[in-house]
């Protein structure tokens, strides 16, 4: 599932490409008649979608944000679409072809080489824009969200309003930090960092790559964990979703950027996914093993990474 980085880096790319844009259009092949309730009130939902697409037609798009791992897009009229990738989606700004035929997008063939990538051929909504392009929506699950909110009370809705502190804000000190994860005490602390109540953002992969730099085995209970490694993980929180923000994110799976491009973070795991490879900490002659705890995969080290119970 995207997390913090990919979302960062998708909001950062979309807040160039729509700039100065409004929304003419918009299709989904994923608007069904009576859907399950989970996806009433999102475009999967017939109903909804019809009152979607008058809202944002001919609606401008005035700026674009992110809140733990949704996008934010404001429009005009006081309206916000709220996009969640979940676990496979992604979004791509280029040129796009509709073959009404088959009811498929497709991208156009003089388009850059990146759009082609098998992992972006899994369109299921598409925003036309009025400088020509268009923004598409790609899951290869289609658990993905794509809902509408009103812009003044967003954060009060029930997508948003259950989100603890954005780890990366200033205002997420070390002191709010050490209070947040003490809320769940008696859980693994793998499992805290991926509350989304609890800090904002973190998933698998970014949560075993700071587990690893702190020396902190993720079964470890936060009420156990020594201040030295609390402290060190709060560091490594910061510098790890930093560094994925710098390599654009990770694309060992399905995510790609706005550019249908691949991120680079996957180039510089220490942990995720290394299971049975040696150890990379200096001085540690440890192999990574995985464990499923809380129903995720967990990939740690259980040599330098001390077990804090």
């Amino acid at each position: 599932m995207p997390e913090l980085p990919e979302v960062t880096t998708t909001v950062n790319g979309l807040k160039k490409a729509l700039k100065g844009t409004s929304f003419t259009d918009v299709w989904t092949d994923l608007a069904k008649n009576n859907p399950i309730k989970q996806f009433e009130n999102t475009i999967k939902d017939k109903k909804f979608f019809i009152k979607f697409k008058k809202e944002i037609t001919n609606a401008k798009v005035l700026s674009v944000e992110r809140r733990a791992k949704n996008i934010l897009i404001n429009i005009s009229n006081n309206k916000t679409i709220l996009i969640h990738l979940k676990m496979t989606g992604h979004i791509i700004v280029g040129k796009y072809i509709y073959n009404k035929k088959e009811n498929k997008w497709s991208p156009d063939k003089n388009e850059r080489k990146e759009l082609h990538d098998p992992y972006n051929r899994f369109i299921h909504a598409v925003f036309t824009l009025s400088n020509g392009k268009y923004m598409v929506f790609c899951d290869t699950r289609k658990f993905g969200k794509i809902t509408l909110v009103d812009t003044p009370s967003m954060h009060q809705s029930t997508h948003l309003m259950d989100l603890g502190f954005e780890p990366l804000e200033d205002a997420f000190t070390y002191e709010k930090f050490i209070y947040q994860i003490q809320l769940k005490s008696n859980k693994y602390i793998k499992t805290v960092l991926m509350d989304q109540s609890i800090i904002a953002g973190i998933g698998n992969i970014y949560s075993d790559e700071m587990l690893w730099l702190s020396n902190i085995h993720p079964e470890s209970k936060s009420k156990s964990i020594p201040n030295k490694n609390i402290q060190l993980l709060f560091s490594s929180m910061k510098e790890i979703l930093n560094k994925g923000i710098n390599f654009g994110g990770d694309s060992m799976s399905d995510y790609r950027n706005i550019d249908g491009a691949r991120g680079n973070f996957q180039n510089h795991h220490n942990v995720y996914r290394k299971n049975n490879e040696k150890c990379s900490k200096k001085g540690c002659n440890g192999v990574i093993i995985r464990k499923v705890l809380d129903g995720r995969s967990a990939h740690f080290c259980d040599t330098h990474q001390k077990l804090f119970n």
